[in-house]
């Protein structure tokens, strides 16, 4: 007896791929898919001006909102202020 499938269900097999490949083909991408299609795009490393740029940006906005936490926490009308703001 041989082991593996017979050739009823291989044919089935084959013309499965067949017919999805098929209909993979008919598809046509639409919206920005479609219309990125053709392009080829490239990634290029951020310059050394650009990271010192937005690393100062994200120190500078961890700064504000320290700043903003030790407010809240010793002043005790900033921190009405919050509390009645966000209702």
């Amino acid at each position: 007896m041989v082991k593996g499938f017979s050739d009823n269900e291989v044919n089935n097999n084959t013309q499965n791929t067949q017919n999805t490949q098929i209909k993979e083909i008919k598809k046509e991408k639409k919206g920005l898919a479609g219309f990125l299609k053709g392009k080829k795009f490239t990634y290029t490393l951020p310059g050394k001006k650009q990271i010192n740029i937005f690393g100062s940006i994200v120190i500078g906005l961890n700064i504000i909102l320290l700043l903003l936490v030790i407010l809240y926490l010793n002043n005790q009308e900033f921190h009405d202020f919050v509390f009645n703001v966000g209702r």
